[in-house]
């Protein structure tokens, strides 16, 4: 090989962009490669970025930005259209502000899906891991744990719960999380049932690593792309079943404004042109959940070692 052959090899080499320089990577590392070209899954993360910061500063935005109070009626400038004087986005049957409700009700829905999602999870990936690796005895009796809280409808013990005790978005939050964790433990459970018999589980073995060093350390690392991905879908399945249960009156109470409330109370006043307090928090819902859906596909599709995009 000539020095200018040489020359162009090592360049392409150094060259992050080159395809040699992708092989040689981590899995992890052509994961982030392939994410961060992934145009569809960028865009829905800077969305949701944006819907979440807005959600998080929302009470700092309306107090001294917007300087309303959410919460302060006003019945001479109720049922007002997006666009009128003082409000961009309209009033409501109180006249109350739709956008200050708007920011305060996304921190308490996002915050209800978030939470939720990662107290299931993390519930979901310990005995997961667990009842997979170890089976026998303790694999039957999680098992028939899963399959009886499954034979109860989730939406029919929530509505008990709600109806029993008064929910508040904190309590949802453990309520709903307690009730979604058997889904992910099946999942990661079959995960960590492939994943125990491979070459370099049972070389970890063969070499003495203890038992909980082989399931956090070789097991569980392995199953991070299929976390995200449940827990993008989670966040989402978690904020349609809190919008759900305030259509059927057994979620987050008033005056606390969620999405899912401001949609449900909106619904009376439709036909008396109040088609304005429908829009916003229901394009709230649909577009976050579809950026939560996008980015959790995209993620499947960059940790698939198969994948050549």
């Amino acid at each position: 090989m000539d020095s200018t052959s040489r020359a162009t090899s090592i360049t392409q080499l150094g060259d992050p962009g080159s395809e040699e320089a992708i092989v040689s990577k981590s899995l992890f590392q052509r994961a982030m490669h392939r994410l961060l070209r992934d145009r569809l899954t960028m865009i829905a993360a800077v969305i949701l970025l944006i819907l979440s910061m807005l959600a998080l500063f929302g009470p700092q935005i309306t107090q001294y930005v917007l300087r309303i109070d959410p919460n302060t009626t006003d019945a001479l400038n109720r049922m007002q259209g997006i666009g009128s004087p003082g409000h961009i986005l309209g009033t409501d049957d109180l006249g109350r502000d739709q956008l200050a409700r708007l920011l305060h009700a996304g921190r308490v829905s996002l915050g209800i899906g978030f939470f939720g999602a990662i107290i299931s999870i993390s519930v979901g990936l310990t005995l997961g891991v667990i009842t997979g690796f170890f089976g026998g005895i303790i694999d039957d009796i999680m098992n028939w744990v899963i399959t009886t809280l499954d034979s109860i409808p989730s939406l029919y013990l929530l509505i008990m719960i709600a109806a029993i005790f008064r929910p508040t978005a904190e309590s949802l939050i453990f309520v709903i999380a307690l009730i979604s964790w058997t889904g992910v433990t099946r999942l990661i459970r079959g995960q960590t049932l492939q994943i125990r018999n491979l070459d370099y589980v049972l070389s970890a073995r063969a070499l003495g690593a203890s038992v909980w060093r082989i399931m956090f350390v070789h097991i569980a690392p392995n199953l991070i792309s299929i976390t995200v991905i449940v827990l993008m879908r989670s966040i989402g399945g978690l904020m349609l079943a809190e919008a759900g249960l305030s259509f059927l009156g057994f979620g987050v109470q008033i005056p606390q404004a969620t999405w899912g409330n401001m949609l449900t109370d909106a619904q009376e006043y439709v036909r008396a042109g109040g088609i304005h307090l429908i829009l916003p928090p229901g394009f709230c819902i649909w577009i976050t959940v579809l950026c939560l859906y996008v980015i959790g596909d995209g993620v499947r599709d960059a940790f698939d070692p198969t994948s050549n995009k």
